[in-house]
């Protein structure tokens, strides 16, 4: 083989070769198959089968063909490529959910805006819509270009006249290589005055031209948020713009509200969108609906969605909008075939394309139309020059022996050229009578008048631009139809929940067991210390409310688990329950694992970098970190504080950076110290030591003192006092405190500690449950070394479980059945027990 010559064989460079070839591949797909031509806005499978349907006179006002037919002619004649690619194309012609004004009237099952797929072309009917005519007319009269076809026995034509800006009017998408396209529709009407205008005035701003076209106006209607996208696109030629369905709010008869989705964002799959919405549910990412179902039919789009009678419809409304379909993007890429170069064109450059387009397809017309004329008016002048001279042209015939020596003849006679000699000869009788003479003349001077108004149109720019605007509006006049999508003037960002719901204030409750709600923050009302309190939260035997927050529906909410880890809600995200509901379960809610606690909530309005955390758990650790470290917050939370071995954290509370703090424990001790004793810290740092205890004693209340304030202790048995803040000095962080309660067998161990100002209400919750608010006021001002005084009268077997300060609140009337309120004939004072071992426990460490 090494001997055989290399006949034929031409050597090559294969990266040359390479990108040779792929540049023709790529040329190819973006001129001839991927990119609509800026003049009629077609790609060339859409030009071939509407110049296919009219070639088998497949038009608006004949009877439909088979589409198989239809199909077979476009790969037959001009395009050689796979019969479903034509097919699939012909039927997004036919679909009024993918073009705005349809180029194919279909007869069958076409698909719908399901997903659903058209019948086999075997089964359906098609013939070209009256609009898509509109594209071709004129084509007969040498109006565009032609070319062979790709086996050279056919001619095509290189564009349409395209009598409307079908390029804007339905838009297009297309993939080439390396570049893509995606021009939305428009309304025809507004299309149209946008060329005149600019027609009227070349200087025209794309400000002034979005006073006539607005926006898109999508096929499927719905509401486009804002002109900024839409500016930058008309300006740029690329944009972005959010499109969202129509949707409508129906309050029931029986309270509960109805959101009705009616329009869906431009090609949107309603089946898919309502799987999602289902999926959504099932997953529990959106809580609130009851019932999901599609009502549509042939007369319009009707997707229902129940709501839960606690659930906010506009949220949740708002929460189909971030994490669905029913608002979409779509992303605006003006990119068509100018003069055979893919350019990115503006919304004025494009108008301007097609302006140009027009003027040359009705010279091209006019120029057809004055040659046609011109040619009838020469034949006329000849038959004219017969009439005249009748009998001697009759002789002059019947001497010649041929019929090429009466051509000469009459040639020679009547200086006639060659045309009109033929025509003369091929006269009949009766066109020598007067009435077919008098024919001749009145044809001859319209000809005239003709002739010399088509050459002035020529002559004259104005005259074609007047042509022009005439056949547009009477397009615009019959096929002009209403605006379906809704341009808002607002701004296109993302409506936040908070901004569909008013600022309320609430109480947020959270239980032993995990289960949290939200209350108005006027379901508890004020009673007399040592009432016996209302129902606060229905819970379980072993269940019982521990953590109570006041805050506000527009709050962020941080949610501190005994594990070190924080996550985040707003307000209003917390679901709202009766009083006596037992609530959602924190992990529907929240990330939380099954062995995690939250031990912390914090309400933050902003997060400032001057802001801090303040951290304790219940081994006496403390941190502080800026609160804007938490300001990102992932969905599966972050680390807030690295704990060791077993503790946990207990307490977080929001300092300015230079506050005490006061740390209590089960055993009645307390240390109070500045905070800039602990340096800032990150994220995720341990913290240092900030208070000694003994042994069995933890750490059960961490808060913020002020000048004036007062420290308020509650016990486990009822029993609570205040005391003034300034009893206990300012000691160095890491000491074992001051005794701030003589613990007893009477009214057990600490079970919170706080500080309080007298403004406030204190809400008392015990393990059952029972609830108890009651004026700050009422509660004694009595020394360090006390027991206290009694709080609530509690059951057998029941105690203290948390405590809570909230705002003070009017006093009601009495009235209130639900209010079962008992004689202050309990409300003693406990006497002050003898100090114990007091020196020992004032030391420092």
């Amino acid at each position: 083989m090494a001997d055989m010559p290399n006949r034929g064989v031409k050597g090559i460079n294969i990266s040359t070769e390479m990108k040779t070839s792929f540049l023709d591949y790529a040329m190819s797909v973006i001129v001839s198959r991927a990119l609509p031509d800026v003049r009629d806005g077609l790609k060339p499978v859409h030009r071939r089968i509407l110049y296919a349907m009219q070639d088998l006179g497949n038009t608006a006002d004949k009877p439909h063909k088979k589409s198989a037919r239809i199909v077979g002619d476009v790969i037959g004649k001009y395009h050689p490529h796979g019969d479903t690619a034509v097919y699939d194309t012909m039927v997004r012609m036919a679909q009024d959910f993918n073009y705005r004004y349809m180029l194919v009237d279909g007869h069958g099952n076409f698909g719908s805006v399901d997903g659903d797929s058209a019948a086999a072309m075997r089964y359906t009917e098609s013939r070209m819509s009256r609009i898509a005519m509109e594209l071709l007319r004129d084509i007969n009269k040498d109006t565009v270009d032609y070319r062979d076809n790709y086996d050279g026995q056919e001619r095509e034509p290189v564009v349409l006249p395209s009598r409307y800006p079908n390029l804007l009017v339905n838009g297009t998408t297309g993939i080439a290589v390396g570049m893509a396209t995606n021009i939305p529709p428009h309304h025809l009407g507004e299309t149209i005055d946008a060329v005149l205008a600019l027609a009227d005035n070349p200087a025209i701003t794309t400000e002034e031209l979005m006073e006539i076209i607005p926006g898109p106006d999508f096929p499927t209607g719905g509401i486009v948020l804002g002109l900024s996208g839409i500016r930058r696109a008309y300006e740029t030629g690329k944009g972005s713009i959010i499109v969202r369905g129509k949707v409508e709010i129906e309050q029931q008869s029986n309270g509960k509200e109805t959101i009705l989705v009616n329009e869906l964002p431009f090609q949107v799959n309603k089946a898919r969108l309502i799987e999602k919405i289902a999926e959504l549910v099932r997953d529990k990412k959106i809580d609130g609906i009851t019932h999901l179902a599609d009502e549509s039919d042939r007369t319009g789009m009707r997707i229902v969605i129940e709501v839960r009678r606690d659930a906010n419809a506009n949220v949740l409304l708002n929460n189909l909008y971030k994490q669905t379909a029913l608002q979409s993007s779509f992303g605006i890429n003006m990119l068509a075939l100018v003069d055979g170069q893919p350019k990115v064109l503006a919304l004025k450059e494009m108008l301007y394309h097609y302006l140009e387009h027009q003027k040359v397809v009705i010279r091209r017309r006019t120029q057809y139309d004055l040659k046609k004329a011109e040619d009838r008016a020469h034949i006329l002048e000849g038959l004219r020059i017969a009439l005249d001279h009748i009998d001697e042209i009759i002789k002059l015939i019947r001497a010649s022996k041929t019929t090429d020596e009466a051509k000469a003849g009459l040639i020679d006679r009547f200086n006639l050229s060659e045309r009109q000699t033929q025509a003369i000869l091929d006269m009949r009788l009766q066109r020598l009578t007067g009435l077919e003479r008098d024919k001749i003349e009145e044809e001859y001077t319209e000809l005239q008048l003709l002739i010399e108004e088509l050459r002035s149109i020529l002559a004259d720019e104005e005259k074609l631009v007047n042509i022009i605007r005439e056949e547009l509006l009477e397009v615009k006049n019959r096929f002009a139809d209403k605006r379906r999508t809704e341009i808002t003037l607002g701004g296109s960002e993302m409506i936040e929940d908070e901004d569909l719901i008013p600022v309320e204030n609430s109480v947020l409750t959270l239980t032993h067991n995990g289960y949290v709600k939200r209350l108005p923050a006027n379901t508890y009302r004020s009673q007399r210390r040592g009432g016996r309190g209302i129902q606060g939260m229905g819970t379980n035997d072993d269940d019982f409310v521990e953590h109570l927050l006041y805050t506000s529906t527009h709050d962020t909410i941080l949610f501190f688990t005994s594990r070190g880890r924080v996550f985040r809600t707003k307000g209003y995200q917390v679901p709202e329950f009766s009083r006596t509901a037992k609530g959602l379960p924190i992990i529907n809610l929240l990330g939380v694992e099954k062995d995690e606690k939250v031990t912390a909530m914090i309400p933050v309005e902003e997060f400032e970098a001057d802001k801090y955390l303040f951290f304790a758990t219940r081994n006496g650790v403390v941190k502080r970190t800026s609160i804007s470290d938490f300001a990102h917050i992932r969905s599966n939370g972050l680390i807030a504080l690295t704990l060791r071995g077993d503790d946990e954290l207990i307490g977080v509370k929001m300092t300015d950076g230079n506050e005490n703090i006061a740390i209590g424990t089960k055993d009645g001790m307390l240390i109070k110290f500045h905070e800039t004793d602990i340096r800032g810290m990150g994220r995720i740092a341990g913290g240092v030591r900030g208070i000694r205890l003994r042994e069995g004693d933890i750490v059960i209340g961490m808060d913020i003192v002020h000048e004036g304030d007062e420290i308020l202790v509650v016990t486990e048995k009822g029993f609570g006092k205040r005391t003034p803040e300034d009893e206990y000095r300012i000691q160095t962080r890491g000491g074992y405190g001051l005794k701030t309660l003589n613990v007893t067998e009477r009214n057990g161990l600490l079970v919170s500690m706080k500080t309080v100002n007298g403004t406030e209400d204190l809400i008392v919750i015990t393990i059952h449950g029972i609830l108890i608010r009651m004026d700050i006021n009422d509660i004694s001002v009595i020394g360090r070394s006390t027991q206290g005084v009694r709080l609530i009268r509690l059951g057998e077997g029941e105690l203290v479980a948390t405590v809570a300060k909230v705002e003070k609140e009017e006093d009601i009337d009495d009235e209130d059945s639900e209010l079962v309120e008992e004689s202050s004939e309990n409300n003693e004072d406990v006497s002050t027990a003898t100090d114990f071992e007091e020196s020992q426990e004032d030391e420092e460490s």
